[in-house]
């Protein structure tokens, strides 16, 4: 250790021990008789409407506790001894040098409470709803450290609630992806992404390979990347982007692994390349695949390197073991593909301008074969778009029997790239039922209309009728998963109207349909994300974790889905000290370093807590991966 690193060592154990010994006032913090002591702030908090939020402010060295619900604030403080504190953590608390962190009551420096008539005689409004009071100053010798602030809520002096601030990233709940009639069912698929990120994308398909490696080569056999050339049809798709991982097994030196692997990478994608003219967008991630590694040693003799750091596994198997240990190894090179293509379309050349007129030539000949390819041109023409009703209002399809397939894919690609115009498309697909009663698309397509509306409190309609109306789809010889999907969607509607209603009962039958019935299709990324919401808000978290638990484990999980579970399950010790959540935690390492250090960071630097690194599971494997450790 050099002379930098065991300064800030010894500066870091001072704080340690100097924390430990604080003054915390008059504060009572009660062994015995805690329940009843607490009662009204345990009742109170089980109460507390979800909508109600609060947090400390910093300004400058001031801190404000801030909330946007008076109310509450004043049921919960009443007695002249309710009152508030503020345990004001350093990070310095977890520096990676400090081989112990004490599991006191506080964490910090404590301030000096604030009671019920100063809590209640500076309080001020600052708009919009919110309230802010001053609980006090930041200490002059953290001033210029990376801090957060936890509450002590205090019911007659006693603390009752240790209250620390968690910033989980938000993402929004939705139906599983119905789709619409085009040529087929066709998904607007969405990629998983908090809900504050901008970047939005949606692709016609994406499709998933693996493809394995020989030892110190940088080539692959045809027959592995044969299934890819299959899959793609090369005559009817062209790839827009490919995305590779590429993994490595973990003996050897790992810049020349890292190395190897972005050569593994390029030689795909040049291969690929080559069958198109259009130059296709590309990402490389190169990475060590531990994931798999600890996870394939459970349970053999080798289990033992689970307990070994990085460094100290790749001592432990240099020379004879890493050789026997070849039938382990083998398994873990690869490359995991992820292709978003496109359907390659007979009309490229031509403006939108010149697609739509002779899309309308061709129907004046009656060339409904032309009319229909052409149609799938516009289509790609105005993929990602913002003009697609304007373009779409310009083909003039007659109203008639004969042309009902082009008006139904017209109403499906409308919707499919505009929400917003849902209620428009339900009125061209009502009239068109009249025009063609028996056509199973049109019956499709108003079912799933009609569900996404209802969800969105957009329509009224007995959610009887709905469930009827989707059953009836076998008669119209729809596939049965996709009429399954529609059921699930359907009792996660009623699932949030019941809840609504305080109805727990029936709302846990509907939670449990779900349940039971999500297996019988197959299911996007988004549709993980939107089953793990709806299993946290209306069922229990158990069920979302166990949801994406096995994803957790796989190497090709998308990354935000994964950092999702981690949102799930980061605070629960017994989850984070099972075997396999170190592999999952060295897969968002893989996947994403940054963000995964991140996590760690102070609320205000964007993380989710720093205070996450008390459990020591999390803490051995941060200070062992994370590049941007304390110093």
């Amino acid at each position: 250790m050099n002379l930098k690193h065991l300064f800030l060592a010894l500066c870091a154990y001072l704080f340690f021990q100097f924390s430990h010994a604080q003054n915390t006032y008059d504060i009572v913090f009660p062994n015995n008789g805690k329940s009843q002591k607490c009662n009204k702030f345990s009742r109170l908090f089980q109460q507390k409407p979800e909508e109600v939020k609060f947090s400390i402010k910093r300004v400058g060295n001031k801190l404000y506790f801030e909330i946007n619900d008076n109310r509450w604030f004043n049921e919960l403080f009443e007695n002249p001894y309710d009152g508030l504190a503020i345990d004001v953590v350093a990070k310095s608390r977890y520096d990676c040098s400090l081989t112990d962190i004490s599991n006191d009551q506080v964490r910090g420096t404590v301030l000096p409470p604030v009671y019920y008539y100063a809590l209640k005689n500076s309080m001020r409004s600052v708009g919009n709803g919110r309230y802010q009071i001053y609980v006090g100053d930041v200490p002059n010798n953290l001033l210029y450290s990376e801090l957060e602030y936890n509450i002590l809520f205090l019911s007659n002096k006693n603390m009752c609630r240790y209250y620390v601030i968690y910033n989980l990233e938000n993402y929004g709940m939705d139906l599983l992806d119905m789709g619409m009639y085009l040529d087929d069912v066709s998904y607007n698929t969405k990629k998983v992404t908090p809900i504050d990120d901008p970047n939005y994308a949606t692709t016609e398909e994406t499709l998933k390979f693996i493809i394995p490696f020989k030892k110190n080569k940088s080539t692959y056999s045809q027959a592995d990347i044969k299934p890819v050339y299959d899959s793609l049809k090369l005559g009817y798709y062209n790839i827009k982007k490919i995305d590779i991982k590429s993994y490595s097994s973990i003996e050897g030196i790992s810049s020349r692994n890292i190395e190897l692997q972005k050569l593994r990478a390029q030689s795909v994608i040049e291969a690929l390349q080559s069958f198109q003219t259009p130059t296709i967008k590309t990402t490389i991630s190169a990475s060590e695949n531990w994931v798999e590694f600890f996870n394939d040693i459970k349970g053999t003799k080798y289990a033992y390197l689970g307990n070994l750091s990085k460094e100290g596994v790749r001592k432990a198997i240099a020379g004879n073991i890493s050789r026997e240990m070849e039938p382990i190894l083998k398994n873990h090179r690869k490359a995991v593909l992820e292709l978003e293509i496109e359907k390659k379309t007979k009309y490229t050349s031509e403006s939108e301008g010149e697609l739509i007129a002779n899309f309308n030539a061709a129907l004046s000949a009656g060339q409904l074969g032309k009319a229909n390819d052409i149609q799938n041109s516009i289509f790609e023409k105005l993929r990602g778009k913002s003009n697609v009703s304007e373009t779409l209002d310009k083909m003039s399809i007659p109203y008639n029997k004969a042309y009902v397939d082009l008006l139904v894919k017209n109403a499906g690609y409308r919707y499919l790239s505009d929400f917003s115009e849902a209620m428009i498309v339900l009125d061209q697909l009502e009239q068109l039922e009249k025009l063609d009663p028996q056509n199973p698309k049109i019956q499709y397509d108003l079912a799933a209309v009609r569900l996404k509306l209802l969800y969105y409190n957009a329509i009224k309609m007995d959610e009887r009728d709905l469930q009827n109306e989707i059953t009836d789809l076998k008669d119209y010889n729809i596939e049965k998963s996709l009429i399954d999907r529609m059921l699930v969607n359907l009792q996660m509607v009623i699932a949030e109207k019941l809840m609504k209603f305080r109805d727990f009962s029936n709302k846990d039958k509907s939670v449990d349909f779900v349940r039971k019935n999500y297996k019988e299709f197959n299911l996007s990324n988004y549709d993980y994300l939107s089953l793990a919401e709806f299993f946290s808000n209306y069922g229990t978290r158990d069920m979302a974790i166990d949801l994406l638990k096995e994803k957790a484990n796989k190497i090709d999980i998308d990354e935000n889905l994964l950092f999702y579970y981690l949102n799930l399950t980061l605070f629960d010790k017994d989850i984070t000290s099972e075997e396999n959540y170190r592999s999952i935690m060295l897969n968002a390492i893989n996947i994403n370093k940054q963000r995964f250090c991140k996590l760690f960071n102070s609320v205000d630097e964007g993380g989710v807590t720093f205070q996450l690194l008390e459990d020591p599971f999390l803490r051995k494997t941060y200070c062992e991966s994370c590049a941007n450790q304390i110093e």
